[in-house]
């Protein structure tokens, strides 16, 4: 079973469960030092667990990685898409900025999506496996203010998902997609905002991810979800009124701050 991002938050917390359940991991991460941590912790506690350094905006590393699984004949049959970069900036504050969105498309979407062409061969030859993607539920909700390079990048990989699904169920490969809410963890943190929200611990979010390995269901979402896809195109017009009301009451404030200052 391999893991992207096990190194902290949500990844961190899934490893150390899936560790216990006698789960056999493959950690991946860009942080080799928290991974060496984390998997002495999944060691210690009677679990076997292999660290393998990723940076999935790095195509070289991902090709590296998927050599050296094959080189040592380890068939990674369950695939945890759990790493992802997160920005919350408006458009008009990153128009110098255009690092924003390759760099957040190469860990959302390119990345996983080369490593899991190149770990699928294996699976296939298997017949059998599941892909896991753990995704936002920005994807399933109207396109909001400062989420453009976020929600852009894991929409993708969640239509590539969606249009993967059907093809590998006939060898045998599950597909779930995971849409989860606002998760405390040091991803989040940095928003003011969102300390103060309700929202999932990482050992929360991290049960429900457990609950996709044993069920293997297409998604999980919020039960509120699809009735409200349905009423929003015809709530889009409020929407887009709300979202604009909102940003013209902060640029307010901006260009108020700036003239005081």
């Amino acid at each position: 079973m391999l893991l992207t991002g096990a190194s902290f938050g949500i990844g961190r917390a899934l490893a150390l469960r899936l560790g216990q359940a006698g789960a056999k991991l493959l950690l991946a991460a860009r942080s080799a030092q928290a991974l060496e941590t984390l998997a002495g912790e999944i060691k210690a506690a009677g679990g076997e667990a292999r660290v393998l350094p990723l940076d999935l905006a790095d195509p070289a590393a991902i090709d590296a990685l998927a050599a050296r699984l094959a080189t040592d004949g380890v068939v990674a049959d369950v695939v945890i898409h759990n790493a992802g970069k997160s920005i919350r900036r408006l458009i008009t504050d990153s128009l110098d900025r255009a690092h924003d969105f390759s760099r957040t498309i190469a860990v959302n979407y390119l990345g996983p999506v080369r490593l899991q062409l190149a770990l699928l061969p294996a699976m296939l030859t298997k017949r059998g496996g599941q892909i896991v993607a753990v995704s936002s539920l920005g994807v399933r909700l109207p396109p909001a203010p400062r989420w453009a390079a976020y929600s852009a990048s894991k929409s993708a990989f969640d239509v590539w998902m969606a249009s993967a699904r059907p093809e590998l169920a006939a060898y045998g490969i599950a597909c779930t997609s995971i849409y989860l809410g606002l998760v405390h963890t040091r991803m989040s943190e940095p928003t003011e905002r969102y300390r103060g929200m309700p929202g999932l611990t990482a050992d929360e979010a991290a049960r429900v991810i457990c609950r996709a390995l044993v069920c293997r269901p297409r998604r999980i979402e919020p039960w509120w979800i699809r009735p409200l896809r349905v009423l929003a195109p015809w709530c889009e017009g409020t929407v887009d009124r709300l979202f604009r009301r909102s940003l013209r009451r902060e640029l307010a404030g901006r260009t108020a701050q700036d003239r005081r200052g």
